[in-house]
């Protein structure tokens, strides 16, 4: 584990460039974009940061590929994001659409149905009380939030039985 590091100003701006990318790692895993961002924002000169990152690529501390595989793993784990959703978060953070699709494609559709139906099934548990129109509504809100599409959110809705007094 990365730790924090005193940033001397008296020294060479590729030194302090370093130690201010290091400890921007610290805290977590960052794409190539996002540290070149964060040294720009922080007064370093765009040459001595595009040389500092491009050390910490070859050291192995900045992989855009290994990045985008977590990020993507992690938010349609933990978040239950859409692959839509996920690769606009990686397209913002400066992550290259190569590492994006391979990142991508491994969640496969039923995985990304699997998710919204469960997301779907939690939501419609609590709803027991409201009319289907209103139900369906809700649960037609929260797919599209988390980036499903629509066709994946009327099969959600079809096979949870959900149906509206105009689709019966």
């Amino acid at each position: 584990m990365l730790e924090f590091v005193k940033v001397d100003h008296e020294a060479d701006p590729y030194s302090i460039a370093n130690t201010i990318a290091l400890n921007a790692l610290v805290a977590r895993a960052k794409s190539k974009g996002e540290l070149l961002a964060h040294l720009k924002k922080r007064g370093v000169e765009e040459d001595v940061a595009n040389a500092t990152v491009f050390r910490l690529q070859e050291k192995g501390l900045i992989n855009d590929s290994e990045f985008a595989k977590a990020w993507t793993q992690s938010r349609h784990t933990s978040k239950k994001l859409s692959k839509r959703i996920i690769a606009s978060e990686l397209r913002t953070r400066g992550v290259d659409q190569q590492s994006i699709d391979e990142a991508l494609d491994e969640i496969d559709d039923e995985s990304e149905y699997r998710t919204a139906f469960s997301l779907a099934m939690r939501k419609y548990s609590t709803m027991s009380r409201l009319e289907p129109e209103v139900q369906i509504r809700r649960i037609q809100s929260l797919l599209q939030r988390k980036g499903f599409s629509f066709s994946t959110i009327s099969r959600v809705i079809r096979e949870l039985g959900v149906r509206s007094d105009e689709q019966r």
